[in-house]
């Protein structure tokens, strides 16, 4: 299956286009100043699982194939390739090169590949490698990470033996666990490898030269990259890191930044600034995650099935979000997602809970007769520090007791820290979101399986687990998406996740910069190809 799913992106054009001065982007120059909302918390390709890490190494590292501007798979490293359900042969470009000017080689890839399987890495990504012949009893500690399956005959010869058909594999190779890794830097560094901008070596578009944690960073041309007369800007400059939107708004109208999103309440003010608004569909579905571990109190069905009982994602969206563009929260699959002959979710419709506190608050007393409780203790919500983050929390905090009385505590968390609880568990719930890593449905199908480290909640279901597997092992569309039909019933009768949105995203881009490319797939917003005009 390939979805072609181009980005949409639609100009809402309000009156005439405000006016923005100049300082953040410069024609000369070729540079631009953005903002982050969060600092990336890890910049090691083998253990980075959040969008804001993963977004810097799309545009500083690339792997064997790489996304274009209209989404599509087009030559990475690898300049072509052969690939069938039993192997893949890549012959890499000869001028591929590291940004201290030495050749990226086959043995890279290896290296790469091999350490984040090695379980004294602890990769929570590693099950995205598994297609490889070899890698899962790797990862699992029980063959040595010499044993895997992918050989280079020379340097520029890349020759892999597939676990089992994988209809998506070279999707996955624009993946940044998939990216390249030289072992001689890698071993010099020890376990300072990617703690700052010096500490890696760089293939991609740009490279780092300058992090200044929680404060800034600074992207440049990558000289030796093997493309880089297709790249026009010279530096990205990120200034300014903070999660509260009025401010980048703030920076925006000040001419300080060239690019930033908005919410309910900033879409408003920038409409009284007659800006011309951008829409985009993300690919992104948010949640409710719940933690399955024994002994918490939401690993109990009952009570996760009598809050799925009284949310109804059509208020998140409309008066709790309150921004163009986003959708109700009906399924880990989102709507862009493609099936068989049409979308995935028109030939597999997400069932739906019915709005009912009756309904609800049976469930909330079986729950107390299981768990011998005459009351439910307070639960822990766990949050981002956005705004947005928090508006929602403290909806489901006023939700949640005025329909079952349930008492719930929001701990507020900064991106780095909120990702250290949700692996350690110290949650009962958490705001969670989740986009495709690539450009197919089992993306989102593998989330939950008792392998994928990125259930945080550590769900456990074999017959989810065993639907996985049939999914992965078979290159029939038919076969995989029924595999995949039965998983969202399973996600949907065990309450095993709370949607709330899939998201839409209206933005804000100085008319001057051009070429930014927003997609589902892949680094967004992706700054490589974008241009300063005059």
């Amino acid at each position: 299956m390939r979805l072609t799913l181009p980005a949409h992106l639609l100009l809402l054009t309000i009156g005439c286009i405000g006016k923005v001065d100049a300082t953040s982007v410069d024609f000369d120059s070729q540079s631009i100043t953005i903002a982050f909302s969060e600092e990336p918390p890890q910049l090691n390709s083998m253990k980075a699982t959040d969008s804001v890490s993963i977004d810097v190494l799309s545009h500083t590292m690339e792997g064997l194939a790489r996304y274009d501007r209209r989404g599509q798979m087009v030559p990475g490293v690898a300049e072509r390739w052969e690939i069938d359900d039993k192997s893949g042969t890549f012959w890499l470009n000869k001028n591929a090169r590291w940004s201290d000017g030495k050749p990226v080689t086959a043995k890279d890839f290896i290296f790469a590949w091999q350490t984040a399987l090695d379980p004294a890495t602890a990769s929570e990504y590693a099950f995205i490698l598994y297609s490889l012949r070899n890698a899962e009893a790797i990862n699992k500690g029980e063959l040595p990470p010499s044993v895997l399956a992918v050989q280079a005959p020379d340097d520029h010869t890349l020759v892999i033996e597939l676990e089992r058909p994988t209809a998506y594999f070279l999707k996955l190779t624009a993946f940044a666990s998939y990216f390249p890794i030289r072992e001689d830097f890698y071993n010099k560094k020890g376990e300072q490898y990617a703690a700052d901008a010096s500490d890696l070596l760089y293939n991609g578009a740009f490279m780092m030269t300058e992090w200044i944690h929680g404060a800034s960073l600074k992207l440049v041309k990558n000289p030796h990259y093997w493309n880089k007369d297709s790249i026009t800007l010279n530096a990205i400059n990120v200034d300014y890191i903070t999660t509260d939107s009025r401010s980048q708004l703030n920076l925006f109208i000040d001419g300080k930044i060239a690019h930033t999103q908005l919410d309910g309440d900033t879409y408003k003010d920038a409409l009284s600034q007659k800006f011309r608004i951008r829409r985009f569909t993300t690919g992104v579905i948010y949640f409710q995650e719940y933690n399955h571990r024994p002994g918490r109190i939401t690993a109990n069905r009952n009570i996760r099935k009598a809050i799925q009982h009284v949310f109804d994602p059509h208020e998140m969206v409309n008066r709790v979000l309150a921004t163009p563009g986003n959708l109700p929260g009906e399924s880990l699959f989102p709507v862009w997602l493609n099936g068989v002959n049409s979308k995935f979710r028109q030939e597999y419709p997400a069932p739906r809970a019915k709005i009912d506190v009756n309904l609800a608050r049976e469930h909330l007393d079986k729950a107390k007769a299981e768990l011998g409780l005459e009351e439910i203790p307070p639960l822990v919500l766990l949050v981002g520090e956005s705004p947005t983050a928090t508006k929602n929390a403290e909806y489901m905090q006023g939700l949640l007791m005025s329909k079952l009385g349930l008492d719930i505590r929001i701990d507020k968390q900064t991106f780095k820290q909120r990702l250290a609880k949700m692996s350690s568990g110290d949650f009962d719930m958490v705001g969670a979101g989740w986009g495709p890593d690539y450009d197919d449905v089992m993306t989102f199908g593998d989330l939950y399986a008792s392998w994928n480290l990125n259930n945080r909640g550590r769900y456990i279901n074999p017959e989810y687990d065993r639907l996985v597997r049939v999914a992965m092992n078979s290159s029939n569309p038919q076969v995989r998406m029924d595999a995949m039909g039965e998983i969202q019933q399973i996600l949907f009768d065990d309450a095993t996740l709370l949607p709330t949105s899939e998201q839409g995203v209206i933005y804000l881009i100085h008319p001057k910069l051009k070429g930014v490319t927003r997609r589902v797939i892949g680094a967004d917003p992706d700054y490589t190809y974008a241009r300063v005009v005059k």
